[in-house]
């Protein structure tokens, strides 16, 4: 059911919303005809409905609002892993333009080089939600073109411990990125989410309104409001799919600002 995260959000939110309002209008229409005529009703009764009613809402409240909340953390901590990695190889980028010829230039291509592969290699392959394997072997040369080269001056010396700083904060940022490529809401969360929203719109149909429009519309109502949480939820679960999945921007703004030549 993974492809359901890749449809745009203009086709899963208003099928979402559709077969919520299908089985809460169709259940509605159902538990008015065959289920509340043979069920009695006093008044104390209806009382007591309408704060279980309550206590259910509640509880499904606070559930969704925990994991809209972690969904969230999870899509921001994304996009924070990427601006970190970006960050990282435009700091070492620059570094590497102190050393002499010709490591700066080998150097400068390996990381113009892997920039562009986690942009048109990677990246796609992130969107499908596929951890990339490519990409190391520049980092590799990388690191075997620093350890080739002998600091000769303090100065130089300096250079060469500031840039394997650096070497290390991508290496560490390409980690963090590959790990988060995988993240996403436990099955037994969506569980809770959709059979959650089962049982709070069921529990709104006992209720022996007389006038069956006012009893839709609140239906109705409980349902949109429902829907749009979920909606809110799956568009960002996988934080590199779909619509508002996380995209390569800072490594593009990266290459065409400082690596284009």
């Amino acid at each position: 059911m993974t492809w359901v995260f890749d449809l745009p959000l203009i086709v899963s939110g208003p099928a979402l919303l559709l077969v919520l309002l299908s089985f809460s209008l169709g259940g509605l229409a159902f538990f008015r005809r065959r289920v509340l005529p043979t069920l009695r009703f006093k008044q104390d009764e209806s009382t007591f409905g309408a704060g279980m009613v309550s206590s259910i809402m509640v509880f499904y409240g606070l559930s969704m609002a925990l994991v809209s909340v972690n969904v969230w953390e999870s899509y921001q901590k994304a996009q924070e892993i990427t601006s970190g990695e970006a960050t990282a190889l435009n700091l070492i980028y620059r570094d590497v333009t102190s050393y002499p010829e010709p490591y700066r230039s080998q150097l400068q291509k390996t990381l113009a080089d892997y920039t562009q592969h986690v942009i048109h290699e990677s990246w796609p392959q992130m969107r499908k939600g596929i951890v990339p394997h490519g990409g190391i072997e520049y980092m590799t040369f990388f690191q075997k073109m620093l350890t080739s080269f002998e600091p000769k001056t303090e100065g130089q010396k300096i250079l060469a411990a500031e840039t394997f700083s650096a070497y290390n904060r991508v290496i560490e940022a390409r980690r963090e990125r590959l790990d988060s490529v995988g993240t996403h809401l436990p099955g037994v969360f969506w569980c809770v989410v959709i059979f959650g929203a089962v049982i709070s719109l069921t529990s709104a149909f006992f209720f022996p309104i007389d006038d069956e429009r006012v009893h839709a519309v609140q239906v109705l109502l409980l349902t949109v409001f429902i829907g749009l949480v979920i909606f809110l939820i799956l568009a960002l679960d996988r934080p590199y799919r779909g619509d508002l999945g996380v995209s390569p921007e800072p490594y593009q703004l990266l290459y065409d600002q400082l690596m284009r030549r």
